[in-house]
């Protein structure tokens, strides 16, 4: 049996780590290589770091940040933000992160995908999926979660797969930061529709909803910021949990 992955998220903002709610309203918390190396120590499975300011300046800001974490951690590092070209990819690779995740990019060229699966391996490429409910259907948002693109989740995320993702980052708009729990509706449907890891973003507030997306969402992994970067609860604290409760997670 595979172990189930916690993974702080780190959202970066001018060099620093920030956490909002529906992606707005950002307050700093702390340094990123800091934040990093704590995670690790803490026993964090897998970092993902995304670059919420996506400019020019903050891509350069964020390659830098990369490879000074990638020497002081020992656990894969997901770059996202930004990334737009097979050159972005290359560089982000280059630079210490061990995967890519694209949102907004793989939307309106879906051939990115093909591309870098293609030559740097699917086990590189992750898609980002913002989704938000609309009118009962589930909908992937484009440019910070701010546009429709007219394209339903489910439909993408299978898209996304034949084209060679090697996972899906699904991200609940209306969750996010809100502490309500993950979306369990939104990730059962993208888990029984593609056979690629799928891990659950966007909601965590509790032990126990932690532990529904992995036995009733069919989760591969759990993303959080908000409770642990507030310390509301530890990484080793959410793992003992999820351990006792039957959830195969690496202590």
């Amino acid at each position: 049996m595979l172990t189930k992955r916690i993974i702080p998220c780190l959202d970066v903002f001018e060099g620093r780590v920030v956490k909002g709610i529906h992606f707005k309203n950002l307050v700093d918390v702390g340094d990123p290589v800091e934040l990093a190396k704590f995670y690790n120590d803490e026993g964090a499975d897998e970092l993902v770091f995304l670059d919420i300011g996506a400019s020019y300046r903050s891509k350069s800001l964020m390659l830098d940040m990369v490879n000074k974490v990638s020497q002081v951690v020992f656990i894969p590092i997901s770059v996202g933000g930004g990334i737009r070209t097979v050159e972005d990819i290359r560089n982000a690779l280059l630079s210490g992160a061990d995967k890519v995740s694209f949102c907004t990019a793989a939307l309106m060229n879906p051939e990115l995908i093909r591309e870098g699966a293609r030559i740097f391996g699917s086990q590189c490429i992750v898609l980002s999926v913002d989704a938000k409910k609309e009118d009962n259907e589930y909908f992937a948002y484009k440019l910070g979660g701010r546009v429709n693109s007219g394209m339903k989740v489910l439909q993408w995320v299978k898209l996304a797969e034949s084209l060679g993702a090697g996972e899906i980052l699904l991200n609940s708009i209306d969750r996010d930061g809100t502490k309500l729990g993950y979306d369990i509706e939104l990730l059962r449907a993208v888990t029984d529709c593609v056979s690629i890891p799928v891990i659950a973003s966007g909601g965590a507030g509790e032990l126990y909803q932690i532990y529904e997306a992995f036995s009733l969402g069919n989760a591969d992994a759990a993303l959080m910021a908000s409770i642990i970067h507030r310390k509301e609860f530890g990484i080793k604290e959410i793992k003992r949990y999820l351990k006792d409760r039957g959830i195969n997670v690496r202590l």
